[in-house]
């Protein structure tokens, strides 16, 4: 039996020169619709590009291809025709829907395409949510068992590591909705009864330290749970080439890269209503400074989603407009972190950053040092503009490869952070107070500024006086 193809791990392979098609190649330059320039494949028709995805006895695609055609393949088909179009070429070129298969040439080209149905089921596991993905794949699945039962085994495993995958995600979501419940529910009794329920964030945890690390725990578990096509499917729009196709931007799965989000904003109002909520500023002051060091561990350990929330949190309007309060605080570490997190340039300082802690995560010897979690909206953001910026098709209608090489290569460089466990304990008590504890509106948020700090102008006056009565109605 010929051995599995072996795929190396992402970081080796998407490098800055563009992907080495040496890898497992052997096709001719600009052949069959494919255009290269110095080994580097820069566009092709669709329909060429489907036919390199597709192994055959004496070719396998190189892994670079196949994540960046699986990543951007979906802004021209919908994955499940795709994988319709994959297994149709496999049984027709091998022969495979032929009574008396030679079983020589099953056992030359089997391991090729189960070596490629498991990249496709490891790296994107979510487009098997679909149910005419799943029965392509089990149809296609059977055919190389029925060819020979010696890959039965392994097309098993593949199929229970997909639905455990499948059953995981499905389970989050679940947790994720329960929990935006609790939240929802704890804010109605918070408008009534504004002391009673409320403990604030030292009570529960009275060290910065620790509750950067379960911030870690949070932000790392909500990345793993993004699937890399989400950052596309983001994007879907109409392909123009194709007229009869309707546009599935309202089918897209991106569930989890919307929660990944939300989570950032709750954060900077967890952070604001933690700060606004305490009826005297040596408190508010407290809060303020605990919150800088916390701040300043994220920024040690990594986590610039979390540091970036914390930063926006403090620099809300009910927020920055207590002076007296400020005025109490040891201001120099916040304007240290303010400077790393700097919009301007383009977000010059935190790139600067982020690629030190992307240069230390790929000699890291520990866990620890591996965590590089981006500011999630500036990362998509960027995603958003490479994706504007070039267009998905050439002028002749071939398909700009050459862009999705550069999507591909930032979304596999976010799939690598995704991948890193959590190396801190878990403190269930504290994880269960940032996710679920009652958060201020902007009006409530105002409202407890105000009642903190008496307004100083007309324009406040006039706000406050408008917010307490709508909140005595």
């Amino acid at each position: 039996q010929e051995r599995m193809p072996q795929t190396p791990p992402f970081a080796a392979v998407f490098d800055s020169s563009g992907y080495d098609r040496n890898l497992y190649q052997s096709k001719e330059d600009n052949c069959g619709g494919l255009y290269y320039h110095e080994n580097n494949l820069l566009s092709g028709s669709l329909e060429a590009l489907i036919q390199h995805l597709v192994p055959n006895v004496d070719y396998y695609p190189d892994r670079t291809y196949i994540f960046t055609f699986l990543l951007s393949s979906r802004l021209f088909m919908h994955p499940y025709e795709l994988m319709a179009k994959v297994c149709h070429l496999c049984i027709e070129q091998q022969r495979l829907s032929e009574p008396g298969l030679d079983k020589n040439r099953i056992r030359k080209i089997a391991p090729k395409i189960l070596q490629l149905l498991t990249e496709w089921t490891e790296t994107f596991p979510y487009d098997f949510r679909d149910e005419r993905m799943m029965r392509n794949l089990k149809e296609l699945a059977q055919r190389i068992a029925s060819g020979d039962e010696m890959y039965w085994k392994n097309i098993q495993q593949l199929l229970q590591n997909l639905i455990r995958k499948l059953a995981t995600v499905s389970q989050y979501e679940e947790v994720l909705a329960k929990i935006n419940a609790t939240s929802t529910d704890c804010l109605t009794v918070l408008k009534t009864k504004p002391q009673s329920i409320q403990r604030d964030i030292i009570t529960v945890c009275n060290d910065p330290y620790v509750l950067a690390q379960q911030l870690t725990h949070i932000e790392l578990e909500r990345l793993n749970y993004i699937g890399p096509e989400e950052f596309v499917q983001a994007f879907v729009q109409k392909d123009p080439f194709d007229n009869d196709k309707s546009c599935y931007r309202d089918q897209k799965k991106t569930r989890n890269l919307e929660a990944y989000v939300e989570w950032f904003n709750r954060l900077s109002y967890l952070v604001a209503t933690e700060i606004c909520m305490p009826v005297k500023k040596k408190h508010r002051a407290r809060v303020i400074e605990y919150f800088i060091d916390v701040a300043r561990e994220c920024f040690n350990i990594g986590n610039f989603n979390s540091l970036m929330a914390i930063i926006s949190g403090m620099n809300m309007s009910p927020v920055s407009r207590l002076k007296k309060t400020w005025a109490k605080v040891k201001t120099a570490k916040f304007y240290i972190l303010e400077h790393q997190m700097d919009p301007s340039s383009n977000f010059y300082n935190y790139r600067t950053a982020l690629r030190g802690a992307t240069q230390r995560s790929l000699t890291a010897h520990s866990n620890r040092e591996k965590i590089v979690i981006p500011f999630f909206s500036l990362l998509i953001k960027d995603i958003y503009f490479l994706n504007e910026g070039c267009a998905n098709r050439l002028p002749n209608g071939h398909v700009n490869f050459e862009k999705f090489w550069e999507l591909a290569k930032q979304v596999s460089e976010f799939m690598m952070w995704k991948q890193v466990e959590c190396p801190f304990e878990r403190d269930r008590k504290i994880l269960q107070y940032l996710l679920t504890v009652p958060v201020f509106s902007d009006d409530a948020l105002y409202l407890a500024s105000y009642e903190s700090e008496g307004p100083e102008n007309h324009i406040e006056k006039d706000r406050w006086k408008t917010l307490r009565f709508v909140s005595e109605v």
